[in-house]
């Protein structure tokens, strides 16, 4: 019997009892995109995962007699109340029910520990997407991830408005670009509330050497641009007005000039930033994977009350 559970001390021999093969990690968070994302040889995972909870990652495993049939493990995102999975290995592909169980659990931790969503980023080919949709997880959006070598010659373009960093008081606005940016069936599955949106924010890959800027119109923010290096490797992504895409080619400038140092540049773009995408092939960037971003809350959301129009008619008198 296949049993989807958290790690104990006694799980060491099953963790390490593979069956030679080197299965991916499926779970594809933004901070190693573009890295060598094959799966750790078995050992190397399980030394890994044996010293998640020094990390702050949430770990579970299912295991069949001294066999590991799968492995997911958690982390937060931008905030407890939303977590992501940052590794999912499905060692029983012929098995769905092992990988169901193992998404379930999860989910259903994470809404012990306090969480409301989780997150998930998988190859829009991969098998376990079918499996996580079926597990009660709903697409936010498809992703594409662009890649660039070597320094971007820049096209001349109109220069952009003063951009200014990031402060702290700019979440809430930031919150209303987002509403103006994003499409409703996305934000419906990623973050209705400021508060959700907040929680859901990937903080991760802007952990080292990240900017932040913003371009501000009539005393609203109607651009974001942030970026972040990480060895060679450099990452951006923009986030624009409907009424402001013009100054998209300035915040792209932005941009690379913060990661000039960077041998590899790469931006994660959603479907529904159709004029980055098109700008970054322009300047030579080349499409690359295909991403689905997927979310799922771990209990029901409250219903609002059900209202019905007061009567008008006056109380009967009393007989």
């Amino acid at each position: 019997m296949t049993v989807a559970r958290t790690v104990r001390p006694t799980d060491l021999v099953a963790l390490v009892s593979f069956d030679g093969r080197v299965y991916p990690n499926e779970a594809k968070t933004r901070d190693r995109l573009g890295r060598d994302e094959s799966a750790p040889h078995p050992l190397e995972s399980a030394i890994e995962q044996w010293f998640s909870f020094a990390t702050g990652r949430h770990t579970w495993i299912s295991v069949r007699g001294a066999t590991l049939r799968g492995l997911v493990s958690a982390r937060a995102r931008g905030a407890s109340a939303a977590w992501e999975l940052d590794t999912l290995i499905n060692a029983a592909e012929d098995d769905e029910g092992v990988c169901l169980s193992l998404l379930d659990r999860a989910v259903e931790d994470a809404g012990r520990e306090g969480a409301e969503k989780v997150f998930l980023r998988v190859l829009s080919d991969s098998a376990v997407l079918g499996i996580a949709r079926r597990a009660g997880f709903a697409c936010v959006t498809t992703e594409r991830l662009y890649t660039h070598q070597g320094p971007v010659l820049m096209e001349k373009g109109p220069s952009p408005p003063p951009l200014r960093r990031r402060s702290r008081a700019d979440a809430y606005p930031l919150f209303q670009l987002y509403n103006a940016a994003v499409p409703e069936s996305a934000r419906r599955v990623e973050a209705i509330t400021f508060a959700e949106w907040l929680a859901a924010q990937e903080r991760h890959w802007l952990a080292r050497r990240a900017t932040q800027l913003v371009i501000e119109e009539d005393g609203l923010i109607r651009a974001w641009v942030r970026s972040a290096a990480e060895g060679d490797i450099g990452r951006f992504d923009v986030l624009v007005h409907p009424r402001a895409e013009g100054h998209i080619d300035g915040l792209v400038q932005a941009a690379l000039s913060r990661l000039s140092g960077q041998g590899t540049l790469l931006a994660l773009v959603p479907e529904y930033q159709e004029p980055l995408a098109r700008h970054l092939v322009r300047l030579g960037f080349q499409a690359g994977p295909q991403y689905a971003l997927l979310a799922r809350r771990t209990a029901a959301p409250l219903r609002a009350p059900k209202l019905s129009p007061a009567s008008l008619k006056p109380p009967m008198a009393m007989i």
